[in-house]
């Protein structure tokens, strides 16, 4: 894993707009970079990223299956009592999904080593699945990077594949739905409803807040239309907090991701995953914040539904402390400390995608603190031997 600078691209700032892309920029600051990129060899992403990622997958899905049996394991991830039953039936009722992300701490040397689960509302989607991989084709194409380089990134092949596969069993339109005025957010979601078209998905669009409950319990569009089935950017442990969220359970809607993901957006999961598997060369040891294993010399501690490095602590190895405010509060985790990446003042994630049950791509996050915050910045990369 390497490095490397390179010239921008003239006028990429028109092309990224013209396309929709019009996060690039975040409050004034770079959020897409691409005056540089880092290099993976094959081996490398095929042994330590793709394999590792399709295993842990299906490590956290067995997880799942067991999950929804123990009411101990729904009390210990803060699942309210009164959607337990949903999120089984969920599960039991085979309701698909669509994507999801890991992030690793990974050098290029050593196994990369799993530090949460993005299952339910992940973002860096359109940048990951279509931006970077049209900056690989116009760079090969200057001669600006070699015509042997090559990108791990499936990510919108497969994902037209699992709407397809959604398509006859959808009734209606599938909105697609994110908070209002978030800019992020909502071109994810643009990028995911026109997969959704290419493979011949009717789709609607409608804000989170503007979705309504009808006298009978159904949740309805601003024309009173039912929605039957809703793609929303919008985390489903608030879901449950809302006030509408009573009315989830009876009200037929189909969600993606679907209720039972609730049981892997959670930092819990680690725990768990770390009691089951112990010593997996991916994992990090991980324990509720209640045990009374000890873990030296540095350790993360997470709340369960942190996002974006929001509430996170870290002590490392030397006795320092970094922390990141944020509104999540209640139980946490305990994970072994690992050191990212560092190159120049970075420090760097990979985000590692799946498309359903099937390792897709992934896509890089760099940040000048040791927690990965909203504010880090994405790099593309390449693969060349």
């Amino acid at each position: 894993m390497q490095r490397f600078s390179i010239p921008e691209r003239e006028n990429w700032r028109t092309q990224a707009e013209a396309l929709g892309f019009n996060f690039h920029t975040i409050a004034g600051q770079a959020y897409w970079v691409e005056d540089a990129y880092y290099q993976f060899s094959l081996k490398q992403i095929e042994a330590d990223i793709e394999a590792p990622s399709e295993e842990l997958h299906q490590m956290a899905m067995a997880f799942v299956a067991d999950a929804i049996q123990s009411e101990e394991i729904m009390r210990t991830l803060g699942i309210p009592a009164e959607f337990w039953d949903y999120l089984a039936s969920s599960y039991r009722a085979g309701e698909k999904h669509l994507y999801g992300r890991m992030d690793f701490a990974y050098s290029g040397t050593e196994p990369a080593k799993l530090l949460e689960f993005n299952y339910d509302t992940p973002t860096s989607l359109y940048e990951s699945a279509y931006f970077q991989w049209l900056w690989l084709e116009q760079n090969i194409r200057s001669g600006a990077l070699s015509d042997r380089c090559d990108q791990y990134n499936l990510l919108q092949e497969l994902l037209i594949q699992a709407f397809g596969r959604l398509k006859e069993e959808l009734r209606g339109a599938l909105y697609f739905s994110s908070v209002r005025d978030h800019q992020e957010d909502r071109g994810t979601i643009l990028y995911l409803r026109d997969c959704a078209v290419q493979a011949g998905i009717e789709s609607a669009l409608i804000d989170i807040e503007d979705i309504g409950l009808s006298i009978d319990g159904r949740f309805t569009d601003l024309d009173n239309n039912v929605i039957q089935a809703l793609f929303k950017l919008y985390p489903l442990e608030f879901m449950f907090e809302d006030e509408f969220g009573k009315a989830l359970p009876g009200s037929g809607i189909r969600l993606f991701e679907p209720p039972w993901k609730a049981l892997l957006s959670n930092k819990g999961v680690l725990a768990y995953l770390w009691r089951r598997h112990p010593n997996h060369p991916n994992l990090l040891p991980s324990f509720f914040d209640d045990s009374s294993t000890p873990l030296a010399p540095g350790w993360v501690r997470k709340p369960l539904h942190s996002r974006e490095g929001a509430n996170v602590q870290i002590r490392r190895d030397d006795g320092t402390i970094e922390a990141n405010p944020g509104p999540y509060l209640g139980p946490t985790i305990r994970q072994a400390y690992v050191p990212l990446p560092r190159f120049g003042e970075y420090h760097t994630v990979l985000g590692a995608w799946m498309i359903a049950d099937r390792a897709a791509g992934m896509g890089i996050r760099e940040d000048t603190g040791y927690i990965t915050r909203d504010s880090a910045r994405f790099v593309p990369h390449v693969i060349l031997d």
